[in-house]
């Protein structure tokens, strides 16, 4: 059974930065994509960054250029580094795995908060 325990969020101020972790418990059998999602009070959650077991990355618009999605394979861990951090970036992060064969994230962390404000 695939679990992923997110770390890492808390209160910045803007333009501050945070590093997010996500440790990852469990075997993945053949490709996938790992992704970092968003989810503000009141709005639906949205994919901010993903990773492909291969290396391939996505950012969305609204990220691309501030953050950074990697993952260290040999310690089973993924991160999402924020850089220049927008009141608009506050919310939940929830990372999650999506074999490359389903159409949908199908295993997911219970969330790190983030917060940014003066």
């Amino acid at each position: 059974q695939m679990q992923l325990v997110e770390s890492g969020g808390g209160l910045v101020q803007p333009g501050g930065s945070l590093r997010l972790s996500c440790a990852l418990s469990g075997h993945i059998y053949g490709l996938y994509f790992m992704g970092w999602h968003r989810q503000a009070p009141g709005k639906e959650r949205e994919l901010v960054a993903s990773i492909r077991s291969g290396g391939s990355t996505y950012y969305d618009d609204s990220v691309l250029g501030r953050f950074v999605i990697s993952k260290d394979n040999d310690k089973n861990t993924a991160f999402l580094q924020m850089n220049g951090l927008k009141p608009e970036d506050s919310g939940m992060y929830f990372c999650a795995i999506r074999p490359i064969v389903e159409d949908e994230y199908i295993y997911w962390g219970q969330g790190t908060q983030v917060t940014v404000s003066s």
